[in-house]
């Protein structure tokens, strides 16, 4: 996993906000499992919309090591690992559905060209 040089510089609790679930994939693992939890690996893959195995694996990861998401490996044959949200990350899911609502209502977007991911977690319309 590619570790930077530099430690990243925070210069408000905004920009920690955006770097622990900003980005194109964090929030979307967060969604389906907001509405699905508990996951194993290849159920959220199969949830996941155009993500390769090598770029979940990484996102969760990073969700793992940020304390957003909870790795559970049981002692079994075969191995069976599930993947859930932490209280920490249960707590990011208002904040992605507001984000979420105040987006559709400026996103102008024809029912036709609905977003599929947006369907799988329901954000857009706040339900849970």
């Amino acid at each position: 996993m590619y570790h930077a040089k530099l430690e990243k510089e925070l210069r408000c609790p905004l920009e920690y906000g955006l770097d622990l679930f900003g980005g194109k994939w964090k929030s979307r693992v967060i969604c389906v499992l907001s509405a699905k939890a508990p996951l194993r690996y290849s159920a959220l893959r199969s949830e996941m919309v155009n993500i390769t195995d090598a770029v979940l694996a990484a996102t969760l990861k990073e969700l793992s090591a940020k304390g957003i998401v909870q790795r559970v490996s049981y002692d079994e044959i075969p191995p069976r690992v599930e993947y859930s949200l932490t209280e920490k990350g249960q707590s990011v899911v208002p904040i992605l559905q507001s984000i979420c609502q105040w987006s559709g209502v400026y996103y102008k977007e024809a029912p036709e060209n609905a977003l599929a991911q947006c369907a799988k977690c329901d954000y857009r319309s706040g339900a849970r």
